[in-house]
């Protein structure tokens, strides 16, 4: 009983969201989880989930809140690094695959999400995509690298930029977490293909 009293205040709710990311990169995808398994994973009784969850979707949506810290963290590090715009796609698309690697549950969670049964789980994924997208705007008009664009155009370059790298997850986990070649292939690729959204970028002529 005094263990039980030593706990810090949320540890079993940080308990039941590792344990579903730990079945996650097991394999398992989020949809198909259920309380009694997680709460199996985690080490604590059924009950207590529903102090903390009213359901898996609830979970799943403070997992969304987990993984979008980690795309803060992510954006935070390529505005560090990147000092001068030509660097911009190559390191981010660096930080990117390290953060996926470092993260790797996370960005699982985030993959099946964004085509899994849960909607609220799946809008709450596309939020954060769109906030990402938003701030890349913001970086883009501070360096000055698409001046021409219109706010609406320079908003779509982003979102397919945004909407490419999550599409490049499906390549990405679905190699060895040790495969550096394979994993080199695709940094490569990805950043090519961002390099001619934006060579299309530079060339778009926005309706005036």
């Amino acid at each position: 009983m005094a263990e039980k009293q030593r706990r810090k205040p949320g540890e079993t709710r940080e308990k039941l969201m590792t344990a579903a990311l730990t079945l996650v990169g097991k394999g398992r995808h989020f949809a198909s989880l259920g309380i009694r398994e997680v709460t199996r994973q985690a080490g604590v009784v059924p009950t207590s989930f529903y102090r903390h969850f009213r359901n898996m979707d609830d979970l799943g949506l403070q997992l969304v809140d987990e993984l979008g810290l980690v795309l803060r963290r992510m954006m935070r590090e390529a505005r560090a690094n990147v000092l001068q715009a030509d660097k911009l796609i190559e390191e981010s698309v660096a930080i990117f695959i390290s953060h996926a690697q470092a993260n790797r549950s996370f960005f699982l969670f985030m993959a099946q999400g964004l085509a899994g049964e849960s909607r609220a789980v799946q809008e709450g994924i596309r939020s954060e995509m769109r906030f990402f997208a938003s701030e890349l705007a913001n970086d883009l008009r501070r360096l000055r690298l698409v001046d021409h664009l219109t706010d609406q155009d320079l908003d779509m370059t982003c979102d397919l930029v945004v909407r490419s790298v999550a599409f490049s997850l499906t390549d990405l986990l679905g190699v060895s977490a040790d495969d550096d070649y394979q994993i080199e292939q695709i940094r490569k690729r990805t950043t090519r293909f961002l390099q001619l959204i934006f060579v299309g970028a530079a060339h778009w002529q926005s309706a005036g």
